[in-house]
């Protein structure tokens, strides 16, 4: 376990090899794209930040072994749009309460997560909204980017087994994933692509601040690992430790992996933003070897190549809206004809499951509109 005060400090060292829950195929191997532009030599030394202390923990704390509240009390889920906005907003007060030096409520949280736990179990309305890649008029990039590592994060981790606990302890942490860039200037989030070495190095704490904050407020000590090591990558090309496979936390992947995955369908920087299916390529096409292929799996099981809203172009030429995935062929979705092979809408709605036609194939997206 690597301590909270020698991360501070910037003088800890790689932590050995846990064990992971759930297991990954370590042979297999995938390639990836870097969430973030910034790289750390393995010989630069993260500088060093000053000691936070550790308050008093809250009476309850967010854990992978307290069981979320099955009684009356527990919190109904709710409309997806109303749960998404309530995470923005909580993570906005969480914003400046940072700013404040005063710590957020913990069962506030708590009970939040269990909504956004029970809102993915019965369907998959919120996570389709978490993966529309927008920012609204007056929004902070952060509070939105952060909402959507939570959302994104919670349905993987029930994709790979995690039980309703450690999904929401699992959420949590992505909600507050990059607390720490609020201590920062702006300027640095802005334009993460030009940034001085200076900048770069600053930048690169956040991890570390993150953690810190966390573990100030009396999160448990595997948050603040999955918080701290989300730039971790496989082949320790991450930052701030350089860790390699199984040193890194499993929720650590998970948040890693989709914070990436988020960051490319709606990047903070003006770079142009990619569609979810570009992003998801970009991901297995990247040659870093940077996420766990099992991982990938699970995310492209969830995301699909081709999301629900997606306009496809079919062998025939005709032209279809994925209407839903097949989870079991993800490149093989249920889909509304909508135009035919000339590019006219069809007298009659035709629906057609991929799955079930083998002789149909899509052949690419498209992104014209049909007459």
């Amino acid at each position: 376990m690597v301590r909270m005060s020698d991360l501070v400090r910037g003088g800890a060292t790689p932590a050995p090899a846990r064990e992971e829950q759930p297991t990954e195929d370590s042979t297999q191997r995938s390639t990836a794209v870097e969430a973030a532009p910034l790289r750390l030599s393995r010989r630069e030394k993260a500088p060093e930040l000053p000691m936070i202390p550790r308050t008093q923990p809250p009476a309850r704390q967010i854990t992978a072994a307290t069981p979320p509240r099955e009684t009356a009390e527990a919190p109904t889920p709710g409309p997806a749009p109303r749960i998404f906005d309530d995470v923005q907003v909580m993570l906005a007060t969480v914003r400046e309460l940072v700013k404040s030096g005063q710590a957020p409520s913990w069962p506030d949280l708590e009970r939040l997560l269990q909504r956004v736990v029970g809102s993915l179990e019965q369907s998959l309305d919120l996570f389709w909204l978490a993966n529309a890649p927008t920012v609204p008029a007056g929004s902070d990039y952060l509070v939105v980017h952060q909402s959507r590592v939570a959302v994104l994060a919670t349905r993987i981790g029930l994709n790979v087994g995690y039980d309703r606990a450690h999904a929401v302890a699992l959420g949590t942490a992505g909600a507050l994933i990059d607390v720490g860039l609020w201590q920062l200037p702006d300027t640095l989030l802005r334009r993460p692509d030009a940034l001085s070495p200076e900048e770069q190095a600053l930048y690169r704490t956040h991890p570390q601040r993150s953690a810190a904050l966390l573990a100030q407020w009396g999160a448990t000590d595997r948050m603040v690992d999955a918080v701290l090591q989300h730039h971790e990558r496989e082949q320790g090309q991450g930052f701030p430790q350089n860790l390699t496979g199984a040193a890194i936390r499993h929720e650590a992947k998970i948040l890693g992996l989709v914070d990436a995955y988020t960051g490319l369908t709606l990047p903070a920087s003006r770079r142009s933003a990619m569609r979810p299916h570009e992003a998801i390529r970009e991901i297995v096409r990247s040659k870093h070897e940077s996420f766990s292929p099992a991982l990938i799996k699970a995310l492209l099981a969830e995301i699909s190549v081709f999301p629900p809203g997606t306009l496809v172009r079919l062998n025939t030429g005709e032209v279809g809206q994925v209407t839903a995935v097949n989870r079991n062929h993800p490149l093989r979705p249920r889909l509304e004809v909508v135009a035919d092979s000339k590019g006219h809408r069809p007298a009659m709605p035709k629906a057609i499951d991929l799955s079930e036609t083998p002789f149909l194939y899509i052949t690419g997206p498209v992104s014209e509109p049909t007459k």
